[in-house]
């Protein structure tokens, strides 16, 4: 395929560019705010200019892992959320549409509200599950809002669209945003660092995401599907992992409620994406945290 990456400076636009190219597709790459080689700049704000690239590159598969995923800056600038996670990538998707092109989105489990109610065809099943595709959404913050919105405006702008919804991404990433990322830093400083206890997900590899998304666009799937890590941990039990895969003491971790923490944009304290159509769908493995940070480590982070 001719793909092209919208958002490749990000740690998943830089996952999916590296493993477009692992599989034989030509990639073109655009960066907002942050350079990267041989990417193009592009505002995703810029309607008009997302849509003349579009033209110009005229690629089968448009991903478009750009956001603004600072889930508190959202909050403080619900506008702009609005623009980047909605009428952007709605845009871009109907551009893309014009040339026959799919449309990869990628939104989050904080479209879900975190209360612990999981359905599975239409009957009750363990409210600690993490969500299904089809469970009930009800986003708490301006960022879910705002990403339940995109889905939403991108599938009604793109009949080959796929929205995959994922979790508390990490990996390797050229510009070292990510959480584990920050953890490393901090813990190597000796700063103390409060990690929620009570904020539950399913951690998810940047490069399992990255391949997974790949294969789901060759295959033509269309609609929403959840791909994520297998494993359900709370935030200080993944900071406990990583600082033991990078044979760190972890004394230095806070463990702490959520509400101590203050924070502008409330969280969906129970959430995680179940990822058994992702199993039924595809052949990509999605590790488990451990396995997860193992990789990390060996390919050179920290």
């Amino acid at each position: 395929m001719r793909a092209l990456v919208i958002g490749a400076s990000g740690q998943v636009g830089t996952a999916l560019s590296q493993r477009l190219t692992e599989r034989g597709h030509s990639v073109v790459g655009t960066h907002g705010t942050v350079a990267q080689p041989a990417t193009i700049a592009l505002d995703l704000t810029d309607l008009a200019g997302t849509e003349r690239l579009i033209a110009e590159v005229a690629p089968d598969w448009v991903f478009c892992p750009a956001a603004f995923s600072h889930v508190d800056g959202c909050e403080e600038r619900p506008e702009e959320a609005l623009r980047i996670n909605r009428d952007a990538p709605g845009a871009a998707a109907r551009a893309a549409a014009k040339h026959d092109a799919g449309f990869v989105f990628f939104s989050s489990d904080y479209v879900f509200d975190g209360a612990g109610r999981s359905y599975a065809d239409g009957a009750p099943v363990d409210p600690a599950a993490p969500y299904a595709e089809d469970d009930p959404v009800d986003p708490l913050s301006v960022y879910g809002k705002s990403k339940l919105e995109g889905e939403r405006f991108v599938r009604r702008e793109n009949p080959r669209a796929i929205v995959i919804r994922t979790s508390v991404v990490y990996g390797p990433e050229p510009q070292g945003k990510n959480f584990v990322y920050q953890l490393l830093r901090r813990a190597r400083a000796g700063e103390p660092m409060r990690v929620p206890v009570d904020q539950r997900s399913t951690p998810t590899y940047n490069v399992d995401l990255a391949a997974a998304s790949v294969e789901l666009a060759e295959r033509d799937f269309r609609g929403v599907i959840h791909v994520a890590g297998p494993d359900v941990l709370s935030r200080f039990d993944f900071a406990w992992l990583a600082c033991e895969t990078w044979e760190i003491a972890p004394t230095r971790l806070e463990p702490v409620v959520t509400a101590a923490l203050a924070q502008r944009a409330a969280r969906p304290l129970r959430a995680g994406l179940r990822i058994d159509r992702a199993r039924r769908l595809i052949t990509t493995p999605l590790r488990g945290a451990r396995e997860g940070l193992r990789a990390m480590r060996a390919a050179g982070v920290g």
